[in-house]
């Protein structure tokens, strides 16, 4: 039997839904899903699939819808157990998920311009890549984590710091790779490297923040 949760009903049509974005992904590009799956501690996939990405890429934007709704479900989840129990709303949670991928897509189009801008294209594309990878397997993870969290697991406050402490361990490894491969460079424009930091990885997360804060007001 299902444990007791808020709108139990909506929460399988949208995990459901992500699901069938991470299945649909795989059935259209098995061998790469395969070598996706292992990215972490393993960089083939990033060494490969980085060389052939596009601007717009079927694979990533299946596991970017995913990514959106999976993190929408987590943070519903978070806010109900940390902050405030309260019923399910649908037109408040699809208010969530536009204001999750808005803010995710307008942050890579800001930073797509600060590499045009620049004149260092390639640089940023590799970046991007990287840092993209590992948000979508944090999506990917996300979507289990979040069937158990709402059928399996009673959420406590140890179990979300928990697995927001995983979240933050793969987007760290994400970062130290994109790091490690670019360091010469980074640490010749440390000025400009804060800069970046300050303004488009710690500032988007600060907007999200206040978001998710304000989302049952």
């Amino acid at each position: 039997m299902l444990r007791e949760v808020i709108s139990n009903d909506w929460f399988t049509i949208f995990l459901i839904l992500g699901l069938a974005f991470i299945t649909l992904c795989k059935y259209l590009f098995a061998s790469r899903f395969k070598d996706f799956v292992t990215v972490i501690g393993n960089s083939k996939y990033l060494k490969i699939y980085a060389r052939d990405q596009k601007f717009i890429d079927g694979f990533d934007a299946l596991l970017f819808l995913n990514l959106i709704i999976s993190v929408s479900i987590f943070f519903y989840v978070v806010y109900a157990t940390l902050v405030s129990p309260s019923e399910f709303n649908l037109t408040q949670f699809f208010k969530l998920i536009f204001g999750i991928g808005v803010l995710f897509l307008i942050k890579v189009l800001l930073e797509r311009l600060i590499g045009s801008v620049f004149e260092i294209d390639s640089l940023i594309d590799s970046y991007l890549f990287q840092k993209t990878t590992y948000k979508n397997y944090t999506g990917f993870l996300l979507l289990p984590i979040n069937c158990l969290l709402i059928y399996t697991i009673s959420p406590s406050e140890v179990v979300i710091y928990s697995c927001l402490g995983l979240i933050v361990l793969i987007n760290i490894v994400g970062f130290i790779s994109s790091f490690k491969n670019h360091q010469k460079l980074l640490l010749n424009n440390l000025f400009y490297f804060i800069l970046y930091l300050c303004a488009l990885e710690i500032g988007p997360y600060l907007i999200l923040y206040k978001l998710i804060k304000d989302f049952n007001a």
